[in-house]
């Protein structure tokens, strides 16, 4: 999403409509890739899903509070779990009225929100 690393070639420009993001990510934590969303002026109005199987309350606190739009828990079954992802494309994609990009190059803080 950053285009850095092997990625610098990317265009930085087509971003996705929604980001699903576990917390349980096995190189960086995802409230990490929460942070660095939040951050960039490019994504930082970016919708965020956290989809995951963590039931802790401190989890779905710091999700909120670094600018997570919703937090699910994974269903632990396949069929409900395809269920919950088509039901959030519908909603996300379809329904919701998206934030437009944002201009210029501040940024807000995460914190607080």
């Amino acid at each position: 999403m950053f285009a850095t690393g092997k990625h610098t070639a990317r265009d930085v420009s087509n971003l996705p409509a929604l980001v699903l993001l576990d917390l349980k990510l096995p190189r960086v934590d995802g409230l990490e890739v929460l942070r660095q969303i939040r951050l960039d002026p490019r994504t930082s109005r970016l919708p965020v899903v956290i989809l995951t199987t963590s039931k802790e309350e401190q989890d779905v606190a710091q999700s909120y509070d670094l600018g997570a739009n919703s937090y699910i828990r994974k269903p632990v079954d396949f069929t409900q779990f395809a269920q919950a992802v088509e039901h959030l494309g519908l909603y996300w994609l379809v329904l919701n009225e998206p934030a437009p990009p944002r201009t210029g190059t501040g940024t807000i803080s995460p914190k607080g929100r």
